[in-house]
């Protein structure tokens, strides 16, 4: 692989972990103007719109052959619907860095299920990095004593629901893969992914923008053309450009962005109790990808 490359590799991936990692301080600046379900409906069709125009422009086709819509809408439930939602709630009682370490323990989980679905026997490593995983995240609910620990558990069910089964989704694929293209298979399974939050937005959250100030408006853009359309574009092409030992590294990166932002644009805590657990569960991630 030559240099050129690497470097654009490099560069996209850079791309890709900071677009993704600002939305989680961005998404808890929005729901203080917006509720969950609006503001990920207004997101994902704006992500979906964006993927939708981008395979287009790249003449990729949008057939999707009868026999794999049915697994097309599992992993699409599973992959958009339940990560963006779930995630979404749990940032009604936790911090933006809480959320996305919580949130980011996905490989992890993904390890756990590519011995249970794929058979994939767990190795030393994984099983530390699960022990790690979960050692990091006992430490951030617990590290400011029980009562606080207790009060934010709905945020932190809802977080690890998204984690898990985005990471059962993600092992699904390799199961049942969808033979689309890159761009048409982000596509689709943005849109099937984002319609029950569309659909749960016009009965539950009625819309409204009478209190959305212009900083909202710009970070539900940021939050949908960029995070959601163009990041997921420039991971692809990085995945193309780099090893894949080097792009895994964007899973480590990004819950550091989300953190380190959370902490200067919305001045949450980066004491000894978030830098320990990020670096748990960081470790966790970290052996699990490589194993």
């Amino acid at each position: 692989m030559n240099s050129a490359a690497t470097q654009r590799g490099l560069l996209l991936l850079v791309i890709t972990t900071v677009g993704w990692g600002m939305n989680w301080p961005a998404m808890k600046v929005l729901l203080a103007e917006l509720p969950p379900l609006t503001t990920r409906a207004i997101g994902g069709g704006l992500g979906f719109v964006v993927l939708l125009v981008v395979a287009l422009a790249q003449q990729q086709s949008l057939a999707v052959p009868r026999a794999i819509w049915g697994r097309l809408t599992l992993i699409s439930l599973l992959n958009v619907t339940a990560w963006m939602g779930l995630a979404s709630f749990s940032l009604l009682w936790l911090g933006a860095s809480e959320a996305t370490i919580i949130c980011y323990t996905m490989p992890v989980w993904a390890a756990v299920f590519a011995w249970l679905v794929l058979g994939e026997r767990p190795s030393l490593a994984r099983i530390l990095a699960l022990v790690l995983a979960l050692s990091g995240l006992v430490y951030l609910v617990l590290g400011k004593g029980l009562d606080l620990g207790i009060a934010k558990l709905p945020g932190v069910a809802l977080g690890l629901g998204s984690a898990v089964l985005f990471a059962l989704g993600t092992v699904l694929t390799k199961r049942m893969p969808l033979g689309l293209p890159p761009s048409s298979a982000v596509a689709w399974q943005v849109g099937i992914g984002v319609a029950p939050l569309v659909v749960a937005a016009a009965i539950f959250d009625p819309l409204d923008f009478s209190h959305v100030s212009a900083l909202g408006i710009g970070l539900l853009i940021y939050g949908g053309v960029f995070a959601l359309g163009l990041c997921y574009l420039s991971w692809f092409a990085a995945l193309k450009m780099l090893p894949a030992s080097l792009a895994s590294l964007g899973t480590v990166i990004t819950p550091v962005v989300g953190v380190v932002g959370a902490a200067l644009f919305l001045d949450e805590p980066f004491g000894l109790r978030e830098i320990l657990a990020l670096a748990l569960v960081l470790s966790g991630v970290v052996l699990a990808v490589r194993g």
